[in-house]
């Protein structure tokens, strides 16, 4: 039985085979170009633009290296790419992936370790690492919720987990156009890289 085409042509002429992902068909420009036009919350949000995925991987990436000022360069690059996945499989907020079930996971893993070898990291980051940046991750979201998607202080402690006052006050979410957050965001993937 022929296998229906589970590849797809990006804008840098690599064929991605989104069932079987090589590293050999992930470049960084295809990444930061998708990612910066997938919006967050389904679009729900405050402002002129969407806040994109490339946005919050940005601010998920600032946030960690707060929190940890002493992580190697391959783990704040580990925190940029967190959600590099969703360049070719899109965004969906929690309550969708748990309904859609554990497929969306094993594919979104398979993408992650082919985009980690990509870019010189582990295909699996250490477990303590993976945390910081989920920490990290909530931090955003929280952010996010309180500040551009509608929701009270209240709900965002409920969903995401109460946060530290002294690191959201310091912090904005940004609502900038793609074109801008995918350049920032190839950049800081290229400086990070080149500090490996």
């Amino acid at each position: 039985m022929k296998q229906t085409r589970a590849w797809q042509r990006m804008l840098s002429g690599r064929r991605l085979d989104l069932l079987d992902p090589t590293p050999v068909d992930i470049e960084i420009e295809d990444i930061a170009h998708g990612l910066s036009f997938v919006a967050r919350w389904n679009g729900q949000t405050k402002g002129d633009y969407a806040y994109s995925v490339a946005e919050h991987s940005l601010l998920v990436t600032e946030i960690f290296t707060h929190q940890q000022p002493h992580a190697d360069a391959k783990w704040r690059l580990a925190a940029l790419l967190h959600d590099a996945p969703e360049y070719v499989i899109g965004d969906m907020i929690g309550p969708v992936k748990a309904a859609v079930g554990p497929g969306y996971g094993v594919l979104d893993d398979r993408l992650t370790a082919a985009i980690h070898l990509r870019f010189g990291l582990p295909a699996q980051i250490p477990t303590a690492v993976k945390r910081q940046i989920k920490k990290a991750d909530k931090l955003s979201a929280w952010l996010e919720a309180v500040q551009i998607a509608g929701f009270t202080q209240a709900e965002a402690d409920k969903f995401f987990g109460k946060q530290n006052p002294e690191l959201t006050m310091n912090l904005t979410i940004r609502l900038r156009p793609p074109t801008k957050v995918r350049a920032d965001f190839a950049k800081l993937c290229q400086v990070l890289m080149d500090q490996t």
